[in-house]
């Protein structure tokens, strides 16, 4: 299995982080991406991926753009530099919080999609409440060939469909679609199919059912999977053969482990 994205470098893993990896990789996770949110998070994914064998990424969550660096790109560069950073992002809109204006939300977005694009690295989009702008610059900024994941997807069949077939978007299936709640999520995934489908925990957050309540972790990606063959009934083994080959593909690990260090994309 491969939890396409996490936060194994967030503080409420520093006093057992090497546990918590060795946990994920006891349950079968072979690969785990830890996902940066500003410059100075994005340094410690990159610096936990180092020590723990693990994939980062470098991003701007939509709740810290107001303090982006003025020139993403520059800041961006020498980080991606490093042959263990596979994507851009996290990125993209949140309208529920607001904890930076929609316009500074929306200048950052279209910044880190224009460097993933120049990179040649695919993009992780954090998207809540703000449908209509979201994909209006994807519209305007994403170009063919380009890569990228909903993270936490989290909308209905319609908005499933546009990502996946308008731009070729992937979605993270997280511990949501365990939630009795989560009805209409569970129909989208069923809609799209699995070959849009990547798994991912969102740890520490969003701990899937029967861990709700707890501090999530990569492990804990076994329920989400098997609450995934539940719902497209198809065998455990079926779905996690698609969703690994879908992460694959989407990331390239590969290519990035064989990147000289120092040597962008």
């Amino acid at each position: 299995m491969i939890d396409t994205h996490a936060h194994v470098h967030d503080r409420k893993f520093d006093r057992d982080r090497a546990e918590t990896v060795e946990r994920a990789r006891q349950s079968d996770v072979s690969e785990i991406v830890t996902v940066g949110c500003d410059l100075a998070d994005s340094e410690r994914a990159i610096a936990s991926a180092d020590e723990f064998g693990l994939w980062a990424t470098v991003g701007i969550h939509p709740h810290e753009a107001k303090d982006a660096p003025a020139n993403i790109e520059s800041a961006f560069v020498p980080l991606v530099a490093e042959p263990r950073v596979v994507a851009v992002g996290e990125t993209g809109l949140d309208y529920y919080y607001q904890h930076s204006p929609r316009d500074v939300q929306q200048r950052c977005l279209r910044e880190q999609i224009r460097f993933a694009h120049a990179h040649e690295m695919p993009v992780i989009f954090h998207h809540r409440d703000a449908f209509d702008d979201f994909v209006q610059i994807l519209e305007q900024e994403w170009q063919a060939g380009m890569r990228g994941v909903v993270h936490c997807f989290t909308g209905d069949e319609a908005q499933a469909r546009v990502y996946v077939d308008n731009f070729g978007l992937k979605l993270g299936v997280g511990g949501i679609i365990t939630f009795p709640s989560a009805e209409a999520i569970r129909d989208a995934v069923c809609a799209v199919g699995l070959q849009a489908c990547v798994l991912e925990t969102d740890c520490p957050y969003l701990a899937p059912v029967p861990y709700r309540g707890k501090r999530n972790e990569p492990a804990f990606i076994t329920a989400t999977a098997s609450a995934l063959a539940q719902i497209v009934q198809k065998p455990l083994d079926e779905v996690l053969a698609i969703t690994d080959e879908n992460a694959r593909e989407l990331f390239a690990f590969e290519a990035s482990a064989q990147r000289p260090r120092g040597t962008p994309s």
